[in-house]
């Protein structure tokens, strides 16, 4: 799982459904829904494996 921080919790949290994406620029970037408040995360760079 990937582990991003929720603002609205204020928490690292591990992302519920992540999804790999590529941002304008071309810089990956995953992005996913907070498991506790259901706000969006984002986390910049590739994911680690």
């Amino acid at each position: 799982m990937v582990e991003a921080y929720c603002v609205k919790c204020k928490a690292k949290r591990e992302m519920k459904d992540p999804e790999n994406i590529t941002m304008k620029n071309g810089r990956p970037a995953t992005k996913g829904v907070c498991p506790v408040c259901g706000t969006k995360m984002f986390r910049i760079g590739a994911p680690k494996k």
